[in-house]
């Protein structure tokens, strides 16, 4: 068995890992209050990896909930999985971050993170085989992002060699309810880029389109925004959670997913998107391959038309042939052959799980990693360039004990990140003349004759 110990962080955090617990528990055959109910063997054989079991033969989620304020505690506790938790996994404090990253970084935060990082340890050591940790917040606001990045890069000095994951919600202008936001999400992606192993962008302004376009709904609620991040999330750890006829896990996937260490950020999609139900229509395995290399599925605001694949990995759920899928993932390679890099041979990556979703004959997980996710750090960077020339708002963080040199340093981290994800998109293999060796060489002594016959 290889435990992940689940965190989530803040307001938003909470709200989307709530979800998660849910959508996992109904397809591990688990009630709201984590007791077996399932219909097949499947749904408990890989159960340790995610849950702890108590006496009585419940289970238990191996999560941390952590806020700066009591509020969304409550909400958890009073609402349908209030029992589902250890009461001390719950973690709070009593004034909250006030949508302040550097409150939540060094002052409110700081106070509150050894007591997550004291329940972390303890969860990890009763691990038998810890593969990993994975961490859920949001950039906007203050407690996920700001004691966010604080635990990960804690929890990183303590467990250098474990995989940690992070699910991250990046603010949207059009779907924006703080002003600060982009200060709190490009401070955050400095220490992202520095200890996470993978982070899954999920960005709002791409949920939203996603509601109103798959799902039809005219005024999406953040529970309906919640609903596609958990399935999202639900997808993408199918294949640590249940067996298949091939398998990854999260080492295998950072593995093969990050050429480079901080191109690490991932555009997640899930296909199909229409709510699950009986008039549901099965969908083929060639018809999920095409939908998933669409743009309009992803959950992050980016077109990858206009940037280049260096990875990507595809789950699919249901009963399907690897035969067929490798040979639409092949033909799906060939037909989008200029959004993928040609130096990375091989870059996509399979796993295949028998246990569709609930309600699903058959569904997939698409996770790009692709050049065209430097649009959303190009966004928060313009953002955050058109009110740190005037340095408003700076004061805020700077009575926090925060240095303005630190946003100029996050700053300048983001730009490289942008040029770096720039420079691999307009990179190309060797020409094939070159790879020769040999053969290029008489090619080359032809060249140079040419003058010489024109003179």
């Amino acid at each position: 068995m290889r435990e992940i110990v689940h965190l989530q962080i803040g307001q938003c955090g909470n709200q989307i890992g709530e979800k998660f617990w849910d959508v996992i528990g109904d397809e591990h055959g688990l009630d709201c209050a984590g007791r077996d109910h399932g219909a097949s063997a499947l749904q408990l054989e890989r159960i340790g990896v995610y849950y702890n079991e108590a006496h009585g033969g419940k289970f238990v989620p191996r999560a941390l909930l952590v806020d700066l304020e009591p509020g969304t505690m409550d909400s958890i506790r009073s609402g349908k999985l209030g029992t589902l938790f250890q009461p001390d996994s719950f973690i709070y404090g009593t004034s909250g971050a006030g949508n302040n990253w550097a409150k939540g970084h060094y002052t409110e935060g700081a106070e509150l993170a050894e007591s997550v990082l004291e329940a972390a340890r303890r969860e990890c050591e009763a691990c038998d085989r810890l593969q990993g940790l994975q961490l859920v917040h949001s950039l906007g606001g203050g407690t996920g992002s700001g004691l966010g990045t604080l635990l990960l890069g804690r929890v990183r000095d303590e467990y250098p060699d474990r995989i940690l994951s992070c699910f991250s919600v990046l603010p949207s202008p059009r779907v924006s309810h703080t002003v600060v936001e982009p200060y709190n999400a490009l401070l955050s992606l400095r220490p992202l880029m520095a200890a996470a192993d993978a982070c899954f962008c999920l960005d709002n302004e791409a949920l939203h389109g996603l509601c109103r376009r798959a799902l039809r709904l005219a005024a999406p609620r953040y529970g309906d925004l919640n609903g596609l991040v958990s399935r999202a999330m639900s997808g993408v750890t199918t294949s640590l959670r249940f067996p298949g006829q091939l398998n990854a896990d999260l080492r295998k996937l950072a593995v093969n997913m990050v050429p480079f260490p901080r191109l690490h950020f991932f555009a997640p999609a899930v296909v199909p998107l229409a709510a699950p139900g009986p008039q549901q229509p099965a969908l083929s395995v060639a018809e999920l391959t095409r939908e998933m290399f669409d743009g309009r599925s992803a959950m992050a605001a980016c077109d990858p038309r206009r940037g280049r694949y260096l990875t990507v990995a595809c789950v699919f759920r249901g009963r399907v042939s690897t035969r067929e899928v490798e040979r639409q993932l092949l033909a799906a390679q060939s037909r989008h052959s200029d959004r993928f890099v040609d130096w990375i041979p091989n870059n996509v990556k399979v796993a295949v799980c028998d246990v569709p979703p609930r309600g699903l004959d058959l569904a997939a997980t698409f996770m790009g990693n692709s050049t065209a996710i430097q649009e959303l750090f190009a966004r928060v960077l313009e953002r955050f360039s058109a009110m740190f020339r005037r340095r408003a708002f700076v004061h805020w963080y700077t009575s926090e004990g925060m240095d303005v040199a630190e946003f100029e340093e996050a700053e300048s981290e983001v730009q490289d990140l942008v040029s770096e994800y720039q420079q691999f998109q307009e990179a190309r293999g060797l020409p094939e003349e070159d790879e020769g060796g040999e053969e290029a060489e008489p090619e080359a002594e032809e060249e140079e004759q040419e003058p010489g016959d024109a003179r």
